[in-house]
């Protein structure tokens, strides 16, 4: 038995008869919180760069990983589904994704990649293969995001589809991110004195701009293409 297997099984002790009352009531819904609280413990760990604290955040992440399932498993979303199936599926994403690696002798030439920008210009392509019911770059962007990270994400699209300009001068000329860092931390400050929320008021920047995408996208100047070209 592998230590993988043994966390299964692990988990599916506690939430048997006899187990941990605890773990025996819980649902995905329960649960939610708490992956989102060990994630953050996680990017903690990743960014103090502590080899201890990574491996034991890991294992936490992991460990919601194999309780889904195993709640899964009992039939708590309808049709059961294990961790092997978890498994199965991912592979096939990542295989999916990744054409230039485990593609067809046609599909390695056509989207070869020697660097990591090569691998993005047909990402989106891919994913789109996946859900072809999506009707948006937008789409499957979690809007729960903080509003940085969604604002990293929703410009990242916006740019591609030509509705910013990606090779525009930037507003503000950076040396670092400990300048950046900075800046940020006074446009936060200057808000707060003025009784201003900083977050909030990105957010409602960031739904303007995905209004204008989602508009750009059904217009005639829109190139369905243009999402896997460079």
């Amino acid at each position: 038995m592998t230590k993988i297997d043994e966390l299964i099984e692990t988990a599916r002790q506690l939430r048997a008869p006899g187990g941990c009352p605890w773990d025996a009531e819980q649902t995905h819904q329960s649960l939610a919180k708490y992956l989102i609280e060990e994630t953050y413990e996680l990017i903690d760990a990743i960014e103090s760069n502590d080899r201890q604290q990574i491996l034991e955040e890991l294992g936490d992440v992991f460990y919601h990983v194999v309780f889904h399932s195993d709640l899964a498993e009992s039939g708590s979303l309808g049709e059961p589904f294990n961790i092997q199936d978890v498994a199965e599926l991912s592979i096939a994403k990542m295989k999916g994704r990744h054409p230039h690696v485990f593609g067809s002798k046609e599909e390695l030439e056509k989207y070869k990649a020697e660097t990591g920008d090569d691998v993005m210009k047909s990402w989106d392509a891919h994913k789109m293969k996946e859900k072809p019911e999506r009707e948006s770059v937008l789409d499957g962007i979690p809007s729960a995001l903080p509003a940085l990270l969604l604002a990293d994400k929703v410009i990242g699209k916006a740019q591609k589809l030509g509705v910013l300009e990606s090779e525009a001068k930037p507003a503000f000329e950076l040396a670092d991110e400990d300048q950046l860092g900075g800046l940020l931390l006074a446009l936060v400050l200057s808000a707060k004195h003025q009784g201003l929320d900083s977050e909030r008021a990105l957010r409602e920047t960031l739904r303007e701009l995905q209004v204008e995408i989602r508009a750009f996208e059904l217009s005639d100047d829109f190139d369905a293409g243009v999402i896997g070209k460079a």
